[in-house]
């Protein structure tokens, strides 16, 4: 995890360090899949703090991850050169963020397939940016709102914990990363966790 009491500046560049040092591990290729980026967004708060962005998704019938708490992202087009255009894309599509524009890609995590018969094929590259403080959000019709966390509050032990999620008529236990009432699950939540062991 980032050092205790560092700057924010400080912890931004021991993560800039811990990415650029990792080599992202890719899913396998089998079989029938889309691939998907996502974008893992961090500023700097005028408090010396480090906030990471989530969404909330809309309600659409046509998503699987309808109204879970997640990251801005989506689905990789033709027009797409790469996942980290993609994650680009997305994003600004989403949230209205220029992550080149007015940020910086810092690298890649290791990627997501999930295979399970009630998820779409999907392989999912997520991508650490920052942001500067100043950009300001802009919601789409795809995302219902949004909010600012500080990153120590998302990875504090006392956040996590299995929880009871009512998911397309079932009830499950997950493991979730709880804060200001907003419940972080799944594919979110594992992202998180790759991400804390990488920045140790």
């Amino acid at each position: 995890m980032t050092r205790a009491g560092a700057s924010a500046s400080a912890r931004l560049a021991h993560i800039t360090s811990a990415l650029h040092a990792h080599a992202p591990a890719l899913a396998g290729r089998d079989g029938t899949y889309f691939e998907a980026a996502v974008s893992l967004i961090l500023r700097e708060t005028r408090d010396n703090d480090v906030e990471l962005l989530f969404i909330k998704r809309a309600v659409r019938d046509d998503d699987p991850w309808s109204g879970q708490i997640a990251l801005p992202g989506g689905r990789h087009q033709d027009s797409d050169e790469s996942l980290e255009d993609t994650a680009v894309r997305e994003t600004h599509e989403e949230v209205g963020l220029e992550l080149r524009g007015h940020g910086t890609i810092l690298g890649a995590l290791d990627e997501l397939r999930p295979r399970l018969a009630v998820l779409p094929p999907v392989i999912v590259r997520p991508y650490v940016a920052t942001i500067s403080a100043g950009a300001a959000i802009a919601s789409s019709d795809e995302v219902a709102d949004f909010f600012w966390a500080p990153l120590d509050a998302i990875l504090d032990p006392a956040a996590a914990r299995a929880t009871e999620i009512f998911v397309r008529q079932t009830t499950t236990m997950r493991p979730a990363i709880h804060y200001e009432g907003h419940v972080i699950w799944g594919m979110t939540e594992q992202i998180l966790r790759r991400f804390e062991e990488i920045i140790r």
